[in-house]
């Protein structure tokens, strides 16, 4: 029930978010691991059975954990613990990290998105919202709120077009018929854009919250110029988050 757990899971389960708090300032980990420890155990909640029931019990779970935070429920959980620790601490919005694990019942069934919004939404209560909510934790400003999201949203895109074969081998509908992922690649570099449009609106010391879309461009463009499973090379995505996490730019 501590934060080096949460930083073990996220090693384990989601390498990418772990090489991106490891190369952020060491005083925002204790925010950023059970925030991406929570995040994980959601998203991989709908792929641990085969039995929909199950899962949908799995993720009402975690609703009620985060629902009853301040009342100090489900704190033997190596996960809940700590996060309830940082709603309370920061005044995370609870109702944003509902949206996130609601959003996941679609990981449950075969059903595809019901059209681009639907998708859309998808991406914004999931992506976005994580991006958003690690930017609370950090002390982002209400003003910060707009491109964070963009951001996030953006980033959200670029991983699941990256997806998109693992979820059709597994039976899944990623993409309603209306979409292709060179259409989703270029909302997303138009997210990215708006986002940074605005970015003087978001304090610098938030930045590490936005380490996590560190690949984000790289693989946007990758699609938009015909590569429908993107990826960089280990080189390129080190030295893209060094230049991140060093320049503060996104």
């Amino acid at each position: 029930m501590t934060v080096a757990a949460c930083a073990e899971l996220v090693q384990r389960g989601d390498p990418d978010r772990f090489r991106a708090v490891m190369a952020a300032p060491v005083e925002a980990r204790a925010q950023l691991f059970p925030l991406y420890a929570f995040n994980l155990e959601v998203a991989r909640a709908p792929w641990v059975t085969q039995e929909p029931l199950i899962a949908e019990m799995r993720l009402q779970w975690w609703r009620d954990v985060v629902e009853n935070a301040a009342s100090g429920a489900a704190r033997a959980h190596e996960v809940a613990a700590p996060l309830h620790d940082l709603i309370r601490d920061f005044g995370l919005p609870v109702a944003v990290m509902d949206r996130l694990i609601a959003a996941r019942r679609w990981d449950i069934h075969r059903a595809p998105h019901d059209g681009a919004e639907a998708l859309s939404a998808y991406l914004e209560d999931t992506g976005a919202g994580l991006m958003w909510l690690a930017a609370r934790a950090l002390g982002a400003p209400d003003a910060a709120e707009a491109p964070v999201r963009a951001f996030g949203w953006s980033a959200a895109a670029a991983m699941y077009i990256r997806a998109v074969p693992e979820l059709e081998a597994r039976g899944r509908q990623p993409l309603p018929e209306s979409v292709t992922v060179q259409d989703l690649a270029e909302l997303g570099l138009g997210r990215l854009a708006a986002a940074r449009a605005a970015r003087k609106l978001v304090p610098k010391g938030v930045g590490a919250a936005l380490l996590a879309g560190w690949q984000t461009e790289g693989l946007l463009r990758q699609v938009v110029a015909g590569r429908s499973s993107p990826e960089l090379s280990e080189a390129r995505k080190r030295w893209g988050l060094l230049w991140q996490a060093f320049r503060g730019q996104w």
